[in-house]
């Protein structure tokens, strides 16, 4: 039996449905100021397994029950937005449902997290492990700082902190064991192999200050994704739909239409 994730669904019938996917730690009220901005639009967001309303089951926690379980809630058409962690599963739902999803929107996205020999443009696997250490420590105030990270270098930031805090608050903190597990698939998932066979057209975006994903690594999937096309947000952080949501709708919607 599949997790059951908590979705929101807005605006039933208005046009092939945008579907949010959000990042660790977080949950599907984040995007609210984003659907706010597209009354025009059908917008889903989903909360990931573990995260917000939806259930956590050790036995679903791999990468690729996560892909099935979100797979089997998605409307049968819809453009699919996948932020950080989202970004790394909508990648592998376009190329598994090609017929089923239209387009992507990658925001803050990389096909690979860690660090590694041939791969600059991440988290050293030392820290990726001392993150997973102060998890297992305090993973609130964890879970604090991190939000803090993603926002730093944003231009409001203060505001967007709060904004995320909100949600967190609203919706309901991630379990623990969420927050482990897919910290561990963010170091150990790598989708560099198949990026190039996902030929949906893409919109890539990225904020120039990140300090979580790099923009060389949405950068590469630009050069190696078939029909994408790039933005970086001038003094945006991880979260440029929350810090920049009049930017980011002004690129959004045209891609959209």
């Amino acid at each position: 039996m599949n997790t059951q994730l908590c979705a929101d669904r807005r605006n039933p019938g208005a046009g092939i449905p945008l579907v949010c996917l959000h990042g660790w730690g977080m949950n599907l009220r984040v995007f609210d100021d984003l659907r706010d901005a597209l009354p025009e639009r059908e917008s889903w967001a989903i909360d990931l397994p573990g995260h917000g309303r939806s259930e956590w089951r050790d036995a679903r926690a791999d990468f690729n029950s996560q892909v099935e379980d979100v797979l089997a809630l998605l409307p049968p058409q819809c453009v699919l937005l996948g932020w950080s962690l989202g970004g790394k599963l909508a990648l592998e739902l376009a190329r598994r449902a090609p017929q089923q999803i239209h387009a992507l929107v990658l925001v803050s996205a990389t096909p690979r997290f860690a660090q590694s020999a041939d791969w600059p443009h991440g988290m050293s696997a030392e820290a990726v492990n001392a993150f997973s250490g102060l998890l297992e420590q305090d993973w609130r105030q964890t879970l604090s700082d991190f939000v803090w990270l993603q926002l730093r270098g944003s231009r409001n930031a203060e505001a967007a902190r709060q904004r995320v805090e909100a949600a967190l608050h609203e919706q309901g903190a991630p379990r623990p064991e969420a927050l482990q597990k897919d910290m561990q698939l963010l170091g150990s998932v790598d989708l560099r192999a198949m990026v190039p066979g996902v030929a949906q057209r893409a919109l890539l975006i990225a904020g120039q200050n990140d300090r979580v994903v790099p923009p060389g690594a949405t950068r590469w999937l630009a050069d190696h994704l078939p029909h994408a096309r790039l933005h970086e947000i001038a003094r945006a952080g991880h979260a440029a739909f929350i810090s920049h949501v009049e930017e980011f709708v002004a690129l959004l919607r045209p891609f959209l239409s």
